[in-house]
């Protein structure tokens, strides 16, 4: 029988700066072309696919890292 608060084996870590991170990696792109719109003006549809992309790559890279360091950690 397995302690109170034990992992089974294989189950994911979602530990809370984790969820931060993902929350980050998805909301920030959104929310950083859509205050650049309401405050600079308007951005052409290319502009901001590339931006979106490169704002999704450098999170996923964080985020690669975050749960790499985490998993290293795993018995």
């Amino acid at each position: 029988m397995q302690k109170r608060g034990m992992r089974k084996p294989g189950e994911p870590i979602y530990l809370r700066r984790h969820v931060i991170a993902l929350a980050l990696a998805v909301g920030l792109p959104i929310i950083a072309l859509q205050m650049y719109k309401i405050y600079v003006g308007p951005i052409h549809f290319v502009v901001q696919i590339g931006l979106a992309i490169f704002a999704s790559t450098v999170a996923g890279l964080w985020l690669y890292l975050i749960y790499r360091s985490s998993a290293q950690n795993e018995p």
